[in-house]
């Protein structure tokens, strides 16, 4: 993974929404959207089935966000990220990181071929921590 990549998409200015927040800590989800809220990004939490993570109001769809974000981070199951990165690339967004575990070769592949940034095979948390 390309250096300047992943520091763009770690740039502080950058708001993110976790696809896959969950509210149990055992969690990645939880675990991935506590690190960055703590961190001081603008951050939102993305779960059908959740209301709120952390006090923070929960959305169940991308497209019920109350702002496009830069970055999505995706911690689901491969075939629910095929879904996603066709939603970003529905609604203009272009830079999406795929947790360990949740990417496959038909979500990097349609990412690749519709001019959306990725980052994969590397885990948001370890590569922020890295950079501070």
């Amino acid at each position: 993974m390309k250096k300047g990549l992943i520091n763009n998409f770690l740039d502080k200015t950058n708001v993110f929404a976790v696809v896959g927040a969950s509210r149990d800590p055992e969690k990645y989800g939880h675990q991935v959207y506590k690190d960055l809220k703590e961190a001081g990004y603008n951050v939102y939490p993305v779960n059908p089935n959740a209301k709120e993570i952390f006090g923070d109001k929960c959305y169940p769809y991308l497209k019920d966000l109350p702002t496009k974000p830069d970055v999505v981070n995706v911690v689901v199951p491969p075939k629910v990220t095929e879904k996603i990165v066709r939603t970003c690339k529905m609604l203009g967004i272009t830079k999406v990181w795929m947790q360990p575990g949740s990417e496959s070769e038909n979500a990097i592949k349609f990412c690749h071929e519709n001019d959306i940034d990725i980052v994969y095979d590397a885990c948001v948390m370890v590569e922020r921590r890295a950079r501070t």
